[in-house]
């Protein structure tokens, strides 16, 4: 897409901190980061989110989350990692670009783990909501 932040990123015409590349992917870092090393790993084909992404490349862009979040280890030797997507805008995302954030933990860094996100726990019994579920597929 031709004025998508993400996509001027992956074609370089915006510069930015790449720490890893290959045919279909880019990692880069946050320019707002949470820890330092925070990555954002994109597929360099537009896709706005998880679902948009074209099933042939959701197996690049998984590989690429784990060399980053290997090589972050390396680098950083944080105590754990939190890996997410914000999909959707009520789902906090904010550049219509799918994009994985990898962000290196530390004990004490004040963050929390990814139940702290939401809090808005089901009034429907679980086995309800799975029959819901299963009748999609």
């Amino acid at each position: 897409m031709a004025d998508c932040l993400f996509c001027k990123i992956g074609r370089k015409e915006i510069a930015s901190e790449v720490i890893y590349e290959d045919d279909f992917t880019l990692a880069f870092l946050d320019v707002h980061p949470k820890a330092p090393g925070h990555t954002m790993v994109i597929p360099k084909n537009h896709s706005e989110n998880l679902l948009d992404l074209e099933d042939n490349l959701a197996a690049p862009v998984l590989l690429t989350v784990k060399k980053v979040t290997g090589i972050l280890a390396k680098a950083f030797k944080p105590d754990g990692f939190t890996i997410g997507i914000n999909h959707g805008r009520a789902g906090g995302q904010v550049v219509d670009h799918l994009h994985i954030h990898v962000i290196p933990r530390f004990s004490g860094d004040g963050g929390k783990s990814i139940h702290s996100v939401v809090d808005n726990p089901p009034k429907e019994p679980l086995k309800d909501i799975a029959e819901k579920i299963k009748k999609q597929k």
